[in-house]
């Protein structure tokens, strides 16, 4: 599956510490973020393939 890229607007100082602690788990700073979004869906409920797994056959959006 790729990824997609976008633009965030973060504070500076929220930045830095998402860096620091990226850098202290051993991750890229994109890692950590994506990381981070999985725990905090997690949370809620919602239920994500693990990364990197493909989706099942047939959700194929036909690359749109």
């Amino acid at each position: 599956m790729a990824k997609k890229a976008f633009l965030l607007r973060v504070d500076p100082a929220v930045l830095a510490a998402v860096q620091k602690w990226a850098e202290d788990d051993l991750r890229s700073l994109n890692g950590q973020i994506e990381f981070l979004l999985r725990q905090a869906l997690a949370r809620r409920g919602m239920k994500l393939a693990p990364p990197g797994a493909e989706p099942p056959s047939g959700s194929d959006d036909g690359g749109q």
